[in-house]
């Protein structure tokens, strides 16, 4: 049994990996951290894990995670930083749903995240977490920056167009101006008292937010230039809260180029992701909706191109939650001990 910790666990995201772990046949939770709940039975805060889990939240220096195989971060950024080289010295392996190791650079990090990096050496060897991209380095990681919820939905969405391994090395689209219209749900923002989230002001309302700038874009742009296999990559990102707990819906749109308008995509996007369990590309014509991924590891793709013009239109949906975020953590665990990908994730999505 891997022996696994999880720091922050009273948070979205680390409730979210507790639902999963719980039915993880391989998988042993042996701590679970809150400096402001230690003592809590983690069943007296979160009632679906009645029956389930059976522990009590711990103080980061109670819980022995050096101890643990794995440690998963459900934490602010900079706390995973903080204790990684600890931990590592320990033989533990690493798995972050924050920001601490996903920018390779570290100046584009405190730009965006207010902090200094302390442990860029640490930084240096951590693999970013998206298996689809990113599986056989994976598999050899012993930290992984687990892709953030609108990145992962940007990257799939648009990966088939950029891989050289897709595209034969041709220039299919224009790199340079991509537009993401992105949305997610109130759960994105995370599980704490703020007034833009609260029910009275999120419900039956839909607005931007963002747009001159968000901590995202660094990471998506610097994900298509390692996909594309170049730097010429322009993004335009725009991000939207919507009046629902989980899912994002990303909208993709791309310019064609001259060597991509004969081109079959529908073909293109079914042929990159055969192999792949989370990754389902829709039939032609289609248009996926979040509640068809809700509370699942899926990712669901639908590629379109209005009038047969020049302008490719790629629909993504995923759970923020699952597939953006915890469920992709436990995707890479099980790559990061030979296990197969699809281990404690066949969960299929709850609908209505």
């Amino acid at each position: 049994m891997i022996k696994v910790g999880i720091v922050g666990g009273t948070g979205y995201t680390g409730v979210e990996l507790l639902r999963i772990l719980a039915q993880h046949p391989e998988v042993e939770i042996q701590a679970i951290t809150s400096r402001t709940e230690a003592g809590m039975p983690v069943a007296e805060m979160f009632p679906s894990l009645r029956g389930h889990i059976d522990l009590q939240f711990t103080t980061p220096v109670d819980a022995k995670l050096s101890e643990c195989d794995a440690v998963f971060f459900a934490t602010p950024h900079g706390v995973a930083m903080a204790q990684a080289k600890e931990l590592l010295a320990a033989g533990v392996k690493i798995l972050d749903l924050a920001a601490d190791f996903r920018l390779k650079d570290t100046q584009e990090f405190t730009k965006w995240y207010g902090m200094e990096h302390s442990c860029p050496d640490v930084l240096a060897e951590a693999v970013y977490g998206l298996p689809e991209i990113n599986r056989e380095a994976i598999k050899k990681a012993r930290v992984v920056g687990l892709a953030g919820c609108y990145p992962t939905s940007v990257q799939l969405g648009l990966a088939p167009l950029l891989s050289p391994q897709s595209t034969g090395g041709k220039q299919l689209v224009d790199g340079t101006h991509i537009i993401s219209d992105s949305k997610s749900g109130t759960s994105g923002a995370g599980r704490k008292a703020e007034i833009g989230t609260l029910h009275s002001e999120s419900s039956d309302n839909f607005k931007a937010y963002g747009v001159k700038g968000h901590r995202h874009l660094p990471e998506i742009v610097q994900g298509l230039k390692a996909i594309a296999g170049h730097d010429q990559i322009g993004l335009t990102f725009v991000p939207h809260l919507t009046p629902m707990v989980r899912g994002i819906h990303s909208t993709l749109y791309v310019r064609l180029m001259q060597a991509g308008m004969d081109v079959d995509y529908q073909k293109l996007y079914e042929d990159f992701y055969k192999n792949e369990p989370f990754v389902d590309v829709m039939p032609a014509g289609s248009h996926p909706e979040t509640r068809s991924v809700r509370g699942s590891n899926g990712l669901r793709i639908a590629v379109h191109r209005p009038g047969n013009g020049d302008t490719l239109v790629i629909l993504v949906v995923e759970d923020n939650l699952v597939k953006g975020s915890s469920g992709q953590g436990v995707q890479c665990l099980n790559l990061m001990f030979g296990l197969p990908e699809t281990t404690g994730l066949t969960q299929i999505a709850v609908s209505p």
